[in-house]
Parts: structure tokens; C-alpha cells; sequence
């Protein structure tokens, strides 16, 4: 039996831009995506914590050291520059495994979105 689990997790980021007029998905710091083993195109939930919106897009690298988390697109309609929120990746893998697998989880600083642990 193959399950999804929760594979990496950038929890509590501040979003920096809202751009309604770019063609879609979410750019993050490369940093940040290093940090929990996420790759460009790679699918993510996003769930924002001031008005509750629940959202799937895909990942674009936002320039490296910037703290960029920027919504893209229709995804911006969702999002204030400020909001906090909360991305996920996910993984099918063996139920077994699964028993003993570990996200890539990491909190970064709301201020900055520089990882902090």
C-alpha cells in the first residue's frame, strides 16, 4: 500500500509580494526551499493563516538570501503582503516506510524569513 505523507514544511513565512499579473505559482527563496527539500515545479499547498485560504500551485526559485515568498498569479487574490502562512510539500511512498519517514520541517523568522531552526 503506497500513503501520502507530508514531506517538507516552511512553517509560519511572511509573504513579501502578491503579483496578480504574473502567469502563476509561488517564488521562495532558494534558501528557504534548500531548507526543506523542496525543487522548482515541485507541487505545494499553501494555507494562510490570517484569512484561512487554502491553495495548490508550484514552486518557482525567488533569488537566494531574499526572503522572497511571493504569490503569483490568481494565488494572489488569496494573499496580502504581511500574511503569514504556511507551505507544504507532500510524498507517496510504502506504508511501511512511512511508519519511520521524517519531513524536511523548518521555522523560519516572520520578520525576515531567515530560517531560525
Amino acid at each position: 500500500m503506497v500513503i501520502e505523507v507530508i514531506k517538507s514544511k516552511l512553517h509560519r513565512v511572511t509573504v513579501t509580494e502578491a503579483n496578480l499579473n504574473y502567469i502563476g505559482s509561488i517564488t521562495i527563496d532558494e534558501d528557504l526551499m534548500d531548507a526543506v527539500n523542496i525543487i522548482e515545479g515541485e507541487k505545494v499547498q499553501i494555507v494562510n493563516n490570517n484569512n484561512g485560504e487554502r491553495l495548490e500551485t508550484y514552486v518557482i526559485k525567488g533569488k537566494r538570501g531574499s526572503g522572497s515568498i511571493c504569490l503569483n498569479g490568481a494565488a494572489a487574490r488569496k494573499v496580502q503582503p504581511g500574511d503569514i502562512v504556511i507551505i507544504m510539500s507532500y510524498a507517496q511512498i510504502d506504508f511501511e516506510e512511512a511508519k519511520s519517514f521524517k519531513p524536511w520541517v523548518a521555522f523560519p523568522d516572520t520578520k525576515t524569513n531567515k530560517i531560525i531552526r
